[in-house]
């Protein structure tokens, strides 16, 4: 039998015809794709709209004040540096080609810190430079000038940043809801147009700014530079003098000294314009190291002839503060001649620097007044001898000193002028320098005026009476009469035992004669600290050092630029 045939299929339904190959797609879903791929020049894709609102959204909060953009405040800077993220953040969301950066590479190790590479990486401070265009600004005291061209970039960054300005707030008009009429929102291939300027103004002005910028900076170092080859040149002639005493050296004296003076005035000007924490002096001059070295010589041929060290104590820390203050500079070149980069332009802010220099014109100004004027040290040395005799005296008066008590800073003028009285010749020159008015000079000698010589001959005649009283030997006498004064200047009122040795029959007029003179004394002790305070500070500092400081003075810390 045979099967029976099956039923008759339905015919399929007719397929579209597809595209020949190379055949134009339908413009929907070309343009569709365009968009999902951010390549449509037109439209936005959903990234790019968003990240463009966000732009637009920082560029409203930007700080602005008198149609310039601020960035001195602390909200101005946060909110342009918040901006100028999203300015990077949408060019790259668009795919823009940065402008070309190869400049980078030749500037500084500084400034490739802060540019390390070839991405936009805008800054506040370089943004800054364009809007303030400044032509001229002011680097230690020197006057230096921005090329016309540097101002001709920034003032085309200007309008490139203007017109983008424009654009975004367009853009943020057409977000909101009460859009004005006419006013549309830019379109893809204006904003890509003005990003892309901007980018490429920035660049061509941040390179050219940051180039003179560089070499303003080198020219603003140059007096570092300059300290540093002096020091390489007197290290090069000390070892070629291996063991000899370059400065007494005939044959390299001449050339050492020449150059020993460049350093110190280089020192001096350096001090000028960075040492902001003192005075800044630039008057002090190689003079005063020269005094100082001979000053050290002096007293190593007197310990060596077998005088008391004591007598020299004063003379040699002075002298030795001046010559280690200028080593420790010299060692400071020596190391910065490795990281000369490192150094601030600006150079009072390299705090390395700064210390050496406060250190070095305290100690060179001491030595000025102190190392150069031998009247003035021999003064000084054979006070603080004094002191130090009174302290084994009294006990209480070296722990008063070494303790910066209250008590030693009213005992020491009276110690001081006790001095004076004493010798006055001796100590005319040191009393004339703090209380000039006092004295009459008359070339070399300083005469006291009358109201101070009549002091003189009131503590003659106490001293005097007090050596009559004791009796014995005339020097022994006036040396117990001192030693009693200088008890009763550390005791104070409250205290008499120093007289209580004395007989009956002049025990009462030698009191009333030493109580007389400690009034007095009171009165002049307080002249000397107030007539002119920084002069009795800068002595008394100095005496308070001597006593307190055994040795050399301590070795600065860990190099610091």
């Amino acid at each position: 039998a045979r099967r029976p045939s099956p039923p008759p299929r339905r015919p399929a339904p007719p397929r579209a015809a597809r595209a020949a190959p190379g055949a134009p797609r339908p413009a929907g879903s070309r343009k569709m794709l365009r968009k999902l791929l951010g390549k449509d020049t037109e439209t936005y894709s959903i990234a790019e709209e968003f990240i463009v609102t966000r732009l637009a959204s920082a560029r409203e909060r930007l700080v602005i004040e008198g149609g310039r953009v601020n960035t001195k405040s602390e909200t101005g800077f946060n909110a342009c540096r918040l901006f100028l993220l999203s300015l990077d953040a949408a060019a790259k969301e668009m795919r823009l080609d940065a402008a070309p950066r190869q400049y980078r590479v030749a500037f500084t190790i500084n400034y490739r810190t802060l540019f390390p590479d070839q991405a936009r990486n805008y800054r506040v401070d370089v943004l800054e430079a364009s809007v303030e265009q400044y032509a001229v600004i002011w680097v230690n005291g020197d006057k230096f000038e921005f090329s016309a061209e540097a101002m001709r970039r920034a003032e085309a960054l200007q309008r490139s940043w203007a017109e983008l300005g424009a654009l975004l707030e367009r853009w943020g008009q057409s977000q909101s809801g009460d859009q004005p009429r006419g006013v549309t929102r830019p379109s893809r291939a204006e904003l890509r147009n003005s990003l892309v300027a901007l980018d490429f103004s920035w660049a061509s002005f941040e390179h050219k700014y940051i180039t003179e910028l560089i070499d303003i900076e080198e020219k603003a170092r140059r007096l570092v530079v300059q300290a540093v080859d002096h020091q390489h040149c007197l290290q090069r002639m000390e070892a070629a003098q291996v063991g000899c005493d370059v400065l007494a050296t005939t044959q390299q004296g001449a050339a050492y000294h020449q150059e020993l003076r460049k350093l110190v005035s280089c020192i001096a000007h350096l001090n000028s314009v960075a040492n902001f924490s003192r005075k800044g002096r630039d008057d002090l001059r190689v003079e005063v190291y020269l005094d100082a070295v001979a000053t050290l010589r002096r007293c190593d041929g007197a310990e060596q002839r077998g005088e008391g060290a004591e007598l020299v104590a004063a003379a040699r820390l002075i002298a030795q503060d001046v010559v280690e203050s200028f080593d420790a500079l010299r060692e400071y070149f020596r190391e910065v001649e490795r990281c000369l980069e490192r150094v601030d332009p600006h150079l009072c802010n390299n705090a390395g620097l700064v210390a050496r220099l406060v250190d070095w014109e305290e100690s060179w100004e001491v030595g000025t007044r102190y190392v150069q004027r031998e009247k003035l040290l021999s003064s000084l040395c054979d006070i603080v001898a004094e002191i130090r005799v009174a302290q084994r005296l009294n006990p209480t008066l070296q722990q008063m000193c070494e303790d910066c008590d209250v008590e030693f800073f009213l005992v020491l003028p009276r110690m001081i002028w006790l001095r004076f009285l004493a010798r006055p010749e001796q100590h005319a020159e040191l009393l004339g320098s703090i209380l000039p008015h006092r004295f009459r000079v008359d070339k070399e000698s300083h005469t006291a005026s009358p109201e101070l010589q009549a002091f003189i001959d009131w503590y003659q005649a106490t001293q005097g009476l007090l050596a009559r009283a004791f009796g014995g030997e005339p020097a022994a006498a006036e040396r117990t009469a001192w030693e009693t004064l200088v008890r009763r200047v550390v005791k104070g009122s409250h205290e008499d035992d120093a007289l209580s040795a004395l007989k009956a029959p002049l025990r009462a007029e030698a009191h009333a004669a030493v109580e007389e003179l400690m009034h007095d004394l009171e009165r002049w002790s307080i002249e000397l600290q107030r007539h002119c305070p920084e002069d009795w500070n800068q002595c008394s500092a100095i005496v308070v050092q001597c006593l307190t400081r055994g040795g050399p003075r301590p070795k600065p810390g860990p190099f610091k630029v």
